[in-house]
């Protein structure tokens, strides 16, 4: 079942690319100042912060796959919708919706990975299902960098029809994988429960922070480039570059980081997205922004695993969906802010105050991860010492192959 939700998550990110190249296209075919496009592409991250609960709450109650695939239809509805509505209303309404379905989908399919890997193998198998989306972006980006400067309204329309093969190979081979036998809390029961955890929160709180500095490719680092006369095809291509990295590094360097505690690799990740943006600051040609770009790819390689593995190391198996849906939210919050946060500062402060920023966050954070280390660790100790029900990573794709 696991290597299922791999090929779909590599097939449903070949065309990834709606909030990528969301700003671009407002602001180059409708117009839009940065300030203004920023809101918008905050819309889509807002959209997924209010819709992350909800989508943890029907994975939990509902089940993984009927969540999964509600959320894979209405983004691919919506996704395809954007090229052609004209009315502001409607774009923002669109991106909106376009943000809260994908979060819908993702407490599902994170809880779905966790239902059915065993804790000891979890952390392969989030690296492994990161290295699937990074795959698939590095194929589209690929294609991306020559259609972007010809045609963007393409790319919405491949995004939503990479959507559909994700949702159509789902509900052709993907069961319910949410455990039999669990007694499920209550809507509010549960969520208050998520969110009077103590230790997750803190490491939400640093996360979301530490997200907002990553997600600065959303709107900062393409404006960044073009008014140092670059291409949108520069940018795609340094998105290829970034994702390519990933797929690259990862079988690599994952194995090497397994002696390593999680907080220093969330410390050294959120080290590496503050240099890795903090450097634009003095970046005026391209050497320097691949620079800037190596830097926050390695630290998506040695943090992004770790946190995927750490909420589902500390969720109870009847919560899995709800602590995924409240990650998703801060992916959703990151979303929101980044483009309001960088579009004002571009505005009225200028391009080095964002990035000087970014440098500073970033080491805030990582001093944050060290100091949250023990009652982290003393909550994961006492997971590990819990039974689980799940098969192993090997069952998993012995039985996916099998059919």
């Amino acid at each position: 079942m696991f290597w299922i939700l791999w090929w779909g998550t590599l097939v449903n990110r070949l065309a990834n690319f709606t909030v990528t190249f969301l700003a671009m296209y407002l602001m180059q075919k409708r117009g839009f100042s940065a300030a203004t496009a920023g809101r918008v592409v905050a819309l889509y991250g807002l959209g997924g912060t209010l819709a992350s609960p909800l989508g943890g709450v029907l994975a939990d109650r509902l089940g993984r796959r009927a969540t999964m695939l509600s959320g894979l239809t209405l983004s691919a509805l919506s996704v395809g919708l954007l090229p052609f509505a004209q009315a502001p209303i409607i774009l923002a309404g669109l991106a909106s919706l376009a943000g809260a379905s994908s979060q819908i989908y993702h407490p599902a399919v994170s809880a779905a990975v966790a239902d059915v890997v065993p804790l000891p193998d979890r952390r392969r198998a989030y690296g492994l299902l990161y290295w699937a989306i990074n795959m698939g972006l590095t194929l589209g980006y690929a294609v991306a960098s020559v259609v972007a400067s010809r045609n963007l309204s393409a790319l919405f329309l491949a995004d939503a029809a990479t959507t559909l093969v994700c949702a159509a190979l789902i509900a052709a081979v993907v069961g319910e994988t949410r455990p039999e036998g669990l007694s499920p809390e209550s809507v509010m029961a549960g969520l208050r429960l998520v969110f009077s955890d103590a230790v997750f929160l803190v490491f939400l709180g640093l996360h979301l922070i530490a997200l907002v500095v990553f997600t600065q490719w959303q709107l900062a680092l393409p404006l960044d480039l073009a008014r140092h006369g670059f291409a949108p095809g520069t940018f795609a291509s340094l998105m290829a570059f970034n994702c390519m990295g990933v797929v690259l590094l990862q079988p690599w360097l994952t194995p090497l980081l397994r002696r390593f505690e999680g907080a220093h690799l969330l410390a050294t990740s959120a080290l590496l997205f503050g240099a890795g943006f903090g450097v634009n600051a003095f970046a005026i040609h391209l050497p320097l922004y691949l620079l800037g770009v190596t830097l926050w790819t390695v630290g998506e390689v040695v943090g992004f695993p770790v946190a995927s593995t750490l909420v589902a190391d500390l969720a109870p198996a009847s919560l899995r969906g709800r602590y995924q849906g409240a990650f998703s939210m801060v992916w959703g919050l990151a979303f929101t802010l980044s483009p309001i946060a960088a579009g004002e500062l571009l505005d009225h402060a200028g391009a080095r105050a964002l990035w000087g920023l970014c440098f500073a966050a970033g080491a805030t954070i990582a001093a944050g991860h060290l100091a949250a280390a023990g009652p982290r660790r003393r909550r994961l100790s006492a997971a590990k010492r819990l039974p689980v029900s799940a098969a192993p990573l090997s069952h998993a794709r012995e039985t996916s192959q099998g059919g």
